[in-house]
């Protein structure tokens, strides 16, 4: 609990001390728990833009946006950590500066960010983030510039969610799904996106054989989820085959042990009784 002394310069000094033990004591019990290393790591705005395909960019004036919405940086990664706790000391002069400035009640500029889904991504203002997290505030005015990306950046907690971000954008460039298709077809290990874009792809080249005609990649990815996902999965819910995996997880492996089982490529319920016979 903060205990202030009265005078502004001492509790100043004393945030920064604070904020900084708590910076220490975060890592050390990230430490002790084996987390991954990235859990206390602020995440780098340019790797998630990268990672989910930036469309477009526009500006949307001044907000007022929750602290805790604050997840990351454009180019200050090293000096605060995910709560925008100061990593060292560099900071300390120009942090208790501004920390000074409002105990003091003097007017504070807002900071500019970038806005990616529901996260924001500090430009310019890093230190008075930190600050009024440590006075304990909830939100901060800030200049927002939204930035429209492929893939949604809902689930990203940490730097290691940018991966699987990154494989899901690439699938999608190769099956090219919209609509409830897009938000269905969810895989967990981002190294599945790889197989199942083969997958599908090897199904269209089957499906252009069998009827004669060219498609393209966005009629191949349809009539892929209509024809072949949909029923698949609702014969795999039928024989209790999903588990607690996606729905999707659960078609990637069942259709690749019906080939090595069964040596076919075809779907019926014959095949589906095989398939729960042998592979439990």
């Amino acid at each position: 609990m903060r205990r202030d002394t009265g005078f502004p310069q001492a509790d100043a000094e004393n945030d920064f001390l604070r904020a900084r033990r708590r910076q220490v004591m975060s890592r050390l019990s990230t430490w002790l728990r084996r987390e991954p290393d990235d859990v206390n790591i602020t995440l780098p705005f340019h790797e998630v833009v990268e990672a989910l395909g930036m469309l477009s960019e526009r500006r949307l004036g001044l907000r007022t946006i929750r602290l805790d919405s604050i997840v990351g940086s454009v180019d200050r990664t090293r000096d605060f950590d995910r709560r925008f706790r100061p990593t060292s000391a560099r900071v300390r002069e120009r942090w208790q500066r501004l920390a000074l400035a409002q105990r003091r009640g003097e007017p504070v500029p807002p900071i500019e960010v970038y806005r990616v889904g529901d996260l924001h991504f500090v430009q310019d203002g890093h230190h008075r983030v930190s600050v009024a997290h440590a006075l304990g505030l909830e939100v901060i005015d800030a200049y927002v510039t939204e930035v429209v990306t492929r893939i949604s950046a809902h689930g990203i907690r940490h730097r290691g969610d940018l991966i699987v971000k990154d494989y899901r954008r690439l699938f999608l460039e190769r099956v090219p799904l919209s609509g409830q298709a897009r938000v269905a077809v969810v895989l967990s290990d981002p190294w599945d996106y790889a197989g199942l874009g083969e997958h599908v792809e090897a199904w269209g080249f089957r499906l252009m054989q069998d009827e004669g005609v060219l498609m393209d990649r966005a009629t191949i990815a349809k009539r892929w989820y209509e024809e072949e996902y949909v029923p698949v999965v609702g014969m795999l819910r039928q024989a209790d085959l999903v588990g607690d995996r996606t729905e999707t997880e659960a078609y990637l492996w069942v259709a690749a042990e019906r080939y090595r089982l069964i040596r076919t490529h075809r779907w019926d319920q014959d095949v589906i009784s095989t398939l729960r016979s042998r592979t439990r």
